[in-house]
C-alpha cells in the first residue's frame, strides 16, 4: 500500500465538478500483543513504521492507533507514550482500510 496513491476523484451528472473523496481509516484499538513506546527527539511514525513493519508507507497505522497525538503531523509529541500495533495485525488493519476505501 502506497501512501501516495491517487485519491479516488468523484464526478456525477448532476455535480460535474471533479472532487477528491475523503479517505477513511479504520479504528485501531489496543490488544494484549501491542507494544507502547515512549517517544523522544527525532522520532517520526515513517522512521517507526519502517523499524518496527519493514515499511514506512504503514506510519499512519501508528499515528491512527494513537488519537491523541497530532494526527496532521510526522511528528509525535516527544515523552508521549505511543500505542505500536503488532506486526501480526498489520495484514487485518490494511484489509480495514481497503473495505472502507473501496
Amino acid at each position: 500500500m502506497n501512501r501516495y496513491n491517487p485519491a479516488k476523484v468523484i464526478s456525477t451528472i448532476e455535480n460535474p465538478i471533479k472532487r477528491f473523496s475523503n479517505i477513511k481509516y479504520p479504528s485501531i484499538l489496543p490488544t494484549s500483543s501491542d507494544i507502547y513506546v515512549y517517544t523522544t527527539q527525532g522520532d517520526r511514525y515513517d522512521i517507526l513504521a519502517l523499524k518496527l513493519y519493514n515499511d514506512s508507507s504503514l506510519w499512519w497505522i501508528i499515528n491512527r492507533a494513537n488519537p491523541t497525538q497530532p494526527s496532521d503531523s510526522l511528528y509525535p509529541i516527544i515523552g508521549s507514550q505511543l500505542l505500536i500495533p503488532s506486526p501480526r495485525r498489520i495484514v487485518s488493519i490494511i484489509l480495514d482500510y481497503e473495505n472502507l476505501n473501496n
